[in-house]
């Protein structure tokens, strides 16, 4: 789930989906809003404060059993690997299915008080970006957020994540914007999205690959196919950065090939039936560099 405001004036709305969040923060850039204060909560989902979290959950509930059940699931002991038991005080569980509803429940109180001071803002769980027109007004709200993450809501922010940045600066659920002047703001993949990719490439087309080739495109196909589904947002002046992850998948691709025939004329002759000339596949097969 994400909250996010419609107009400067207006209350959040709350939709469902990253591509919503995107689509919201092109908007603000859009209308000049083009300073973010990025807010980075620390450890966001270990420092939730159960007695707010129950006490905002029942003004909904009126059925008090289910309050006891979340909160003997927020107390409940956490295993550790060793098989040690930890009393938990604070924070939701991460990686279960509450946990991110909960979470909303808590940052409600966030998007309330951003409304209420009219400001833009994206939130996608614990991510925050508020939009404004100048750094000097980025300043002004971040301190005055801050004040309010931590006096009121008993959460930490971390100072040396968050910050007032350019567009083209914040990384936003995989994604950073490129903003010029005369033009539309545009959606790049970012860095770290990108890195991300390559290792999991990387991991998924070892050298050494021992099965069939099939097999091993259809393992990288289903997951490029999810990729993609995320990442289709993208401007089309970043679709190039496409092509050079499918040149780089096929050149691993290529190399698993080159390391299964093991000698060279076996590779020889797999590139003659391949429709490759002999001088090509002679060139390609016995130059000695290796895959």
């Amino acid at each position: 789930m994400i909250r996010f405001s419609t107009t400067a004036a207006t209350a959040s709305v709350r939709a469902g989906g990253g591509h919503t969040a995107i689509a919201q923060a092109l908007d603000h850039l859009k209308d000049g809003y083009r300073t973010v204060v990025d807010l980075d909560l620390a450890k966001f989902f270990d420092r939730v404060d159960h007695q707010r979290l129950l006490d905002r959950l029942s003004h909904r509930v009126a059925d008090r059993r289910i309050i006891g059940l979340v909160r003997r699931m927020l107390r409940a002991m956490v295993v550790m690997p060793d098989g040690t038991k930890m009393a938990v005080r604070e924070g939701t569980p991460q990686g279960g299915p509450l946990s991110p509803l909960l979470s909303n429940i808590v940052l409600d109180e966030l998007d309330q008080e951003l409304s209420r001071r009219g400001l833009r803002f994206v939130r996608y769980a614990d991510d925050c970006h508020i939009f404004v027109r100048s750094e000097r007004a980025g300043h002004r709200v971040m301190a005055s957020t801050c004040r309010f993450l931590e006096g009121r809501m008993r959460l930490q922010v971390n100072r040396e994540k968050s910050a007032v940045r350019d567009p083209c600066d914040v990384h936003f659920l995989g994604f950073r914007f490129e903003c010029s002047a005369g033009k539309d703001p545009e959606v790049h993949l970012s860095a770290k999205a990108k890195r991300r990719l390559n290792e999991i490439i990387r991991t998924m087309t070892p050298p050494n690959w021992g099965g069939s080739l099939t097999s091993l495109m259809d393992r990288v196909s289903r997951y490029l196919t999810g990729w993609m589904a995320h990442y289709r947002l993208c401007s089309r002046a970043a679709i190039r950065v496409f092509g050079v992850i499918d040149a780089h998948i096929r050149r691993r691709l290529r190399a698993i090939i080159v390391r299964q025939k093991k000698r060279p004329r076996f590779l020889f002759r797999h590139l003659l039936t391949r429709g490759a000339s002999r001088k090509a596949a002679a060139g390609a097969a016995y130059c000695g560099r290796g895959p």
